[in-house]
């Protein structure tokens, strides 16, 4: 996959910038962590975000659908202290 990776880790960052005081609000916060060359947004969950049942709502629903809104190129977003679900 071709991209711009520090454009669209701007792009990434100002997503979780915009979700960030709806996270903050519930005791949560989440940080970017990397984007792989396959277009894979991972980030790590902190505060109450890290152990939240509603997590992964949040990830995918919410930040997820936000990075692909302003950077279609992003494939999909995971949190690397989750648990993944098979």
């Amino acid at each position: 996959m071709s991209f711009n990776k520090e454009e669209l880790i701007q792009k990434v960052n100002e997503a979780i910038t915009e979700l960030r005081p709806f996270l903050e609000a519930d005791g949560g916060d989440m940080e970017f962590v990397e984007l792989t060359d396959e277009g894979v947004v991972k980030v790590r969950l902190l505060g109450a975000c890290s152990d939240c049942s509603m997590s992964l709502m949040t990830l995918k629903a919410g930040l997820e659908e936000a990075v692909k809104k302003i950077a279609p190129e992003i494939k999909s977003v995971e949190a690397v202290n989750l648990p993944t679900l098979a």
